[in-house]
């Protein structure tokens, strides 16, 4: 079946069930075609909850649809390949997170959005990408435990003076392995582009930077430049949806080894399958759900 067929039968089912499909910035750009909304994953399990829409269809990881369910728990979540897993929500579980606690008691936990829910259960508070420097100043603490990313633990470290971030041993392989030096050297062969990293790289590589931000941050950001060449210091779907969206700009991909697999795992005929056979549906035990979304909802009431 040709993609154009492929959609025309997406966007008629979508109809029929009253479904729609979110499509985060990593995916295959494909996906984007039937995808009534794109971007970073806590925007699209909020936008979704806002809709009447009565099955959620997630173009993502598992985390991600757990999310979706968590935010929408009358609605049926489908996560179209149960494969599609996150290396950096995978470092931690509920028990090693209780084990982490333990060690401080009484420091508060920063739950960044990259992890299961039974861990943003555990967590007083959640936190994205975009927002992880105000979350942590909303505690008005002199430490924090942040969990499960230490690079964007560190990060936000950087940007605050007073206080102590305590990061869980967490990363995202696709940003952990960049490095200084594939950084020097894109720069070596485009001295004008502009660096935009991804704050779940390491410290020393968000050093070298021009912006640091979340994908949206990042795409919105270079939409507004005034600037024509960017060296892009995160995974390739970025890139290609920069190349799509800004034609008359120059993309830089860090390193051809900037792409997750997991990610990359969906296409327009996984999509079809959910919506024909309601595949794969997402459960989550009601107690795990309610306490993870008292975290996510303790960071949507700072406004951050």
């Amino acid at each position: 079946m040709s993609n154009i067929d492929l959609i025309k039968k997406i966007n008629d089912l979508k109809k029929e069930k009253k479904a729609i499909v979110l499509a985060h910035t990593y995916q295959n750009v494909e996906i984007d075609e039937v995808a009534d909304y794109s971007g970073d994953s806590l925007y699209l399990s909020r936008m979704a909850a806002k809709t009447d829409a009565d099955i959620i269809v997630f173009a993502g990881v598992y985390f991600m649809a757990e999310t979706a369910k968590i935010l929408s728990p009358q609605k049926t979540v489908l996560l179209p390949n149960l494969s599609a897993g996150c290396a950096m929500a995978d470092k931690i579980n509920l028990e090693q997170l209780r084990t982490f606690k333990s060690q401080y008691p009484g420091v508060p936990v920063v739950c960044y959005v990259n992890s299961t829910a039974a861990v943003k259960s555990e967590a007083d508070i959640c936190c994205t990408s975009a927002n992880a420097v105000e979350v942590v100043k909303s505690l008005n603490a002199k430490e924090v435990l942040f969990v499960p990313d230490q690079h964007l633990g560190s990060y936000v470290e950087s940007q605050l003076t007073d206080v102590k971030v305590i990061t869980y041993p967490g990363f995202c392989p696709i940003h952990h392995d960049i490095t200084v030096e594939d950084v020097l050297e894109k720069k070596s062969v485009y001295p004008a582009a502009k660096v935009y990293v991804h704050p779940e790289c390491r410290k020393n590589v968000t050093q070298l930077a021009d912006f640091v931000g979340s994908t949206t941050a990042i795409i919105r950001n270079i939409k507004n430049s005034s600037d024509s060449e960017f060296i892009i210091v995160t995974e390739k779907g970025v890139v290609e949806r920069l190349e799509r969206d800004c034609p008359d700009k120059k993309f830089i991909l860090i390193n051809q080894k900037a792409i997750c697999d997991s990610m990359k795992l969906l296409h327009l005929e996984d999509i079809l399958h959910a919506l024909e056979y309601n595949k794969y549906e997402i459960t989550i035990d009601e107690q795990i759900a309610k306490k993870a979304l008292s975290s996510i909802d303790n960071m949507i009431k700072i406004g951050a």
